[in-house]
């Protein structure tokens, strides 16, 4: 096809199409971004919603315990929104090959009954595991 110096229309007088580039690249970064926004919204913990209790002297965790066990008002114990037994959670620690460095935080309903909190404990410990806290809100 040879080159037109004078005008970027064909014999028929109408334009040639053209892609425009910068209306495509704001697209993609307003995908990007979006994205982006959406992933981070996504990113909590799986954990049953509870009610926590409110304490004066909670200290802020600087981190996320890897064992994290949640108690709601029934007394059912979930870990990642498993269900566990006492005995189930003895058996999961208890096959840690490290203990000594393992940290464990209970996050128990406001309205959990302190027994339930209390076989949570001793199964705790009854694997070995001495590093326990006890998650509140402020």
């Amino acid at each position: 096809m040879p080159v037109k110096l004078s005008s970027s229309a064909d014999a028929d007088g109408h334009d040639e199409a053209r892609i425009e580039i910068v209306p495509l690249i704001d697209i993609m970064f307003f995908l990007l971004a979006s994205f982006m926004l959406v992933s981070l919204s996504m990113t909590q913990l799986n954990r049953v919603p509870i009610e926590l209790p409110e304490s004066d002297a909670a200290l802020a965790e600087k981190s996320v315990p890897p064992f994290h066990f949640a108690i709601n008002e029934n007394g059912v114990i979930t870990l990642d929104q498993t269900i566990l037994t006492p005995t189930e959670v003895t058996d999961k620690l208890a096959a840690l090959e490290n203990r000594d460095d393992v940290n464990v935080l209970i996050a128990a309903h406001a309205d959990a009954r302190h027994q339930q909190v209390m076989r949570l404990l001793d199964a705790v410990r009854a694997a070995g595991i001495e590093r326990v806290s006890f998650e509140t809100k402020k």
